[in-house]
């Protein structure tokens, strides 16, 4: 590989091999032989004088792509399809004739499109699974440790560990259902011809419309689709592309989520990414653990945010039955919005295989902002014992103020406790005090929450797919 060039670094540093070879000109190439395979066949089966030779020709050479020949006839021409239709057939010069019969040039681009966006969205719909199986692991473990939660990014009532992991979760499992939702809507183009009216169909097949029809079934079962688009102009729709990367922007904004919780978590030292042993942290502070991954994800997840807008622009302005400006586009935005997806849920099933959580550091933490939560109760407490409503509030908030104060302008701990004790409206002792702020006294339903959300959502979705778990990817640097 060329170090004086410019490279993708999808393929150097980010995408699974596995996402490189989808979208890969091998994979495109051997797609479109399939398609012209497909439609031989169909053609055949529907009576024009096409041999079981030519057919196995074809077959025979499937694979085995001629790319020099394809790359010199392209340099002529300037045209990538006829250019493969002419490589194909030096290759197979008794089907030579039947090569593309009938078709445009969209018969093998626009098809070969929906094929891989098919595969590629599998690809990622198992990657997404094996995150779902990881997090809901990690949420059963830590469903009763207490932490504190936050709006505005400020302490707020307690969760637990295990129950802000099912935010994660529930985000995920909203993006499953719609990759699957796009996965099972795709159809082919099929063989719509120069402007989607088939007329050069109709003229191979002597006015035959159900013959026509039929073609395009045929072609649509070998590709294991259900069936093709009903109507089109020369190219399927391109709010497909637009739908089907929306899907993926989803994707992303999940991630971008998950990767900021974790790296505001890690600034708190409660959790952390995976930390190798030999890795560096900082070229000038030994010391630090930045959390790389995380930061990874919310770099390419912007990516894929704001790539999703090229196929709306490209749908946008096809002009009639269809313009070439969305080829160029459409080559870098689909593919590197699903490159740039896969880097994003292989970086996730790495750090969720890993995480790291520190309980005592949230115990602390909690610990410290837990006297200011817990003053509802403590006033309650001190009411039983016959306090007044009233003035038990307007003493709890001067007390507050005066703790608060300490804490932010004087570096001390908060003595909002002992300052109750001592005040003998309260009427409570130390140990009463300890009592009630026991933490787990204040994260409501979160333990059943996770329990139920795993048992209810997250096992049917995993039991259903059993057979795709176990993803390990290994990220490159």
């Amino acid at each position: 590989m060329s170090k004086s060039s410019y490279q993708s670094p999808f393929s150097t540093r980010y995408a699974s091999a596995e996402m490189q070879r989808l979208f890969s000109e091998e994979t495109k190439f051997r797609t479109w032989r399939r398609l012209w395979i497909a439609l031989a066949k169909a053609e055949q089966q529907l009576g024009l004088d096409i041999t079981d030779a030519q057919i196995s020709e074809l077959e025979a050479h499937a694979d085995d792509i001629n790319f020099e020949d394809a790359e010199r006839r392209e340099m002529e021409v300037r045209h990538d399809v006829m250019s493969h239709v002419y490589a194909y057939g030096l290759q197979c010069p008794t089907a030579k004739p039947i090569i593309h019969l009938g078709a445009t040039s969209c018969y093998v681009g626009d098809n070969t499109d929906i094929i891989v966006m098919r595969d590629a969205l599998r690809l990622l719909r198992r990657e997404i699974i094996n995150v779902i199986a990881r997090l809901a692991d990690f949420a059963l473990k830590y469903k009763e440790l207490p932490a504190l939660a936050y709006t505005h990014l400020q302490p707020a009532q307690l969760t637990t560990v295990g129950k802000r992991a099912t935010l994660w979760i529930n985000e995920l499992l909203m993006d499953l259902e719609e990759v699957e939702y796009r996965i099972a809507g795709l159809r082919l183009l099929g063989s719509k011809g120069t402007t989607g009216t088939q007329a050069s169909f109709m003229e191979l097949f002597g006015g035959d419309g159900e013959k026509v029809k039929r073609l395009e079934q045929l072609i649509a079962e070998d590709c294991g689709f259900e069936g093709v688009v009903p109507v089109s102009g020369q190219t399927y729709s391109r709010k497909v592309d637009s739908f089907v990367l929306a899907a993926l922007s989803g994707i992303a904004q999940s991630a971008s989520k998950f990767s900021n919780d974790l790296r505001i978590l890690q600034s708190f030292k409660e959790m952390e990414e995976p930390f190798e042993k030999h890795q560096i942290g900082s070229s000038a502070m030994p010391y630090k653990r930045n959390p790389m991954r995380c930061e990874r994800m919310t770099a390419l997840a912007r990516y894929v945010m704001v790539d999703s807008l090229n196929p709306d622009f490209t749908a946008a302005t096809q002009w009639f039955e269809r313009t070439l400006d969305d080829s160029a586009n459409r080559r870098v935005a689909v593919a590197e919005a699903f490159l740039a997806c896969d880097a994003i849920l292989s970086l996730y099933i790495n750090i969720t295989d890993g995480l790291v959580v520190y309980p005592r550091v949230i115990a602390q933490r909690v610990k410290n902002e837990l006297p200011f939560m817990a003053t509802e109760n403590i006033m309650m407490s001190a009411v039983k014992k016959g306090g007044d409503r009233q003035e038990l509030h307007e003493r709890l908030r001067v007390h507050s103020l005066a703790a608060a104060k300490c804490v932010k302008e004087e570096g001390l701990p908060n003595d909002l406790l002992e300052r109750i004790c001592a005040d003998p409206a309260f009427g409570l002792e130390k140990g009463e005090l300890d009592g009630l702020l026991e933490p787990s006294r204040y994260t409501g339903r979160a333990e059943q929450q996770v329990e139920e959300f795993v048992r209810d959502c997250v096992r049917p979705v995993l039991e259903k797919n059993r057979a795709l778990l176990g993803e390990n990817p290994e990220l490159k640097v």
